[in-house]
């Protein structure tokens, strides 16, 4: 029973610490589930090495109209078996995140390679491509942050086609219908201005006839 205990113990320090290993926090930020030397199923060796700089920040979501937050891109390629250094850069003294979703599990808990930067600051991580032809998404999980422009599209081995509402990229699934709500004194006032209009115009008529 002892020795079990000793076992089970010996256990949890060894997940406890692979966890740990995981992630790296201070009060900049976070990067967790970086993986930089374990090979995806299929890969046999690392294939090349890449490194690419992204910049997160109101500025960038000034050329997309309706969009308050983005990065300076929007789809990334990378071949498979490809180690990829990020160099995240946040420009805003607000939280913001890059995220990619759906990599393999066992390389990165919840599938997900996760890049935090609490305010204005740099931090780089590191993921290597699984072998696949897939299209993954990166984006900010903080409230509002994707759904305001802060998402684009990480495209392996050529991908398998385009994300929904990645601007720039493609359009969005459903549109966003903002109705017009003029109100009651609006609305009198609009239909004022039309009578008045229409009264001048046949003012006009009637005197240009005589």
């Amino acid at each position: 029973m002892i020795k079990r205990s000793g076992l089970l113990l010996i256990a949890l320090l060894s997940l406890a610490t692979a966890s740990q290993a995981s992630m790296r926090m201070g009060d900049w930020g976070m990067v967790m589930n970086e993986n930089s030397q374990q090979l995806p199923q299929g890969c046999d060796s690392i294939a090349s090495e890449q490194s690419i700089t992204v910049k997160a920040g109101r500025e960038y979501a000034k050329a997309f109209p309706g969009t308050i937050f983005g990065y300076d891109q929007h789809t990334f390629s990378f071949p498979r078996c490809t180690r990829v250094t990020v160099n995240f850069i946040n420009e805003d003294q607000i939280r913001h995140q890059f995220m990619i979703h759906g990599l393999p599990t066992y390389l990165h808990p919840q599938g997900m390679f996760h890049m935090e930067l609490y305010g204005e600051g740099e931090v780089q991580g590191t993921f290597i491509t699984p072998n696949t032809e897939e299209t993954y998404l990166a984006h900010c999980d903080v409230a509002q942050h994707m759904e305001k422009g802060m998402k684009a599209q990480v495209k392996v081995g050529g991908g398998n086609g385009d994300l929904p509402s990645i601007p720039g990229v493609s359009g969005q699934l459903n549109k966003d219908r903002y109705p017009l709500d003029l109100g009651v004194q609006n609305m009198l006032l609009i239909s004022l201005l039309f009578l008045l209009g229409f009264a001048g115009c046949l003012f006009l008529y009637r005197r240009n006839k005589k």
